[in-house]
């Protein structure tokens, strides 16, 4: 195929060899499968401030940190300068959360490279080679659907223990590979420990979850997981081998309910979005 301008590139520089296809067109990105060398790979074209239509980008940026106390000032200022620099830090965002949560032990598509906002990193591959479909396009069984819960729950306490929550975990964000779920899409990644909205956007995160798999295993849309791993958070009790029962009494004094209840409206209008593109595409 036509090798689009961003990628032409790498295609000089030699890091792609070639274009293979498009994978998937997003909110934020553009996703093409690519050849480099003897791997096939996947390349994250993320789209252009402007072009963007993720929303709340600000929210979910409190609490980052940024390179210099000069780019800190700019931004604060929203300069000319101060949006480059916030702009930057967006998008680097995903590949510092990738790297840090790979090396914690997490299921995320390994990283190969990122140049002039293009994301090079693995492709998530089904049993037959094929590019793994998004959880939301499988059918589960109540088993499997017990199983990939366990999973995803055990992968977002293995984020938290290293400061991250995915800000943004739905059925759309999660493949499933050969191996099981796999998460992905993190450019949104928010500091648990310096964003007011965290424990909201965590409690979100795995609500969603559990009323996805829910519909394979109805018990799962009872679990209180989240409000549980926040908890022992809170305390500093939170670890990678934490047990955990899905069960919580007691109150959350950083949980604040009615931010809790806009940030899942807002995911659902995003779900909605996402469900009528993919409906009209194949128009």
């Amino acid at each position: 195929m036509k090798v689009p301008t961003r990628l032409q590139p790498l295609v000089d520089d030699g890091l792609i060899d070639e274009v293979l296809s498009q994978l998937m067109s997003g909110k934020e990105a553009q996703v093409y499968v690519v050849r480099c060398g003897q791997h096939v790979r996947c390349a994250k074209i993320y789209k252009e401030a402007g072009k963007r239509s993720f929303k709340q980008a600000v929210q979910y940026q409190e609490g980052r940190a940024v390179k210099n106390s000069r780019s800190a000032r700019a931004i604060g200022k929203r300069s000319r300068y101060g949006q480059q620099e916030q702009e930057q830090a967006w998008l680097n965002a995903e590949v510092d959360a990738l790297r840090r949560l790979a090396a914690a032990g997490v299921r995320v598509p390994k990283t190969h490279g990122f140049v002039d906002g293009v994301l090079l990193m693995d492709m998530i591959s089904d049993a037959e080679g094929y590019p793994a479909p998004r959880l939301n396009d499988v059918v589960l069984s109540a088993e499997q659907a017990r199983e990939f819960h366990a999973r995803i729950i055990a992968d977002v306490v293995k984020m938290l223990c290293v400061g991250l929550i995915h800000g943004d975990l739905s059925e759309f964000n999660v493949l499933v590979g050969k191996d099981g779920p796999v998460i992905i899409d993190l450019p949104q990644a928010v500091n648990a420990s310096g964003n007011n909205s965290a424990a909201a956007m965590l409690l979100r995160d795995v609500e969603n979850m559990a009323n996805y798999f829910g519909r394979f295993a109805p018990e799962l849309r009872t679990s209180d997981y989240g409000r549980e791993i926040w908890g022992l958070y809170e305390k500093g009790n939170l670890r990678t081998d934490s047990k955990l029962t899905g069960r919580f009494e007691g109150k959350l004094e950083a949980a604040n309910v009615d931010e809790v209840l806009r940030i899942i409206e807002h995911a659902r209008e995003e779900a909605q979005r996402d469900l009528e593109r993919r409906q009209a595409a194949l128009e």
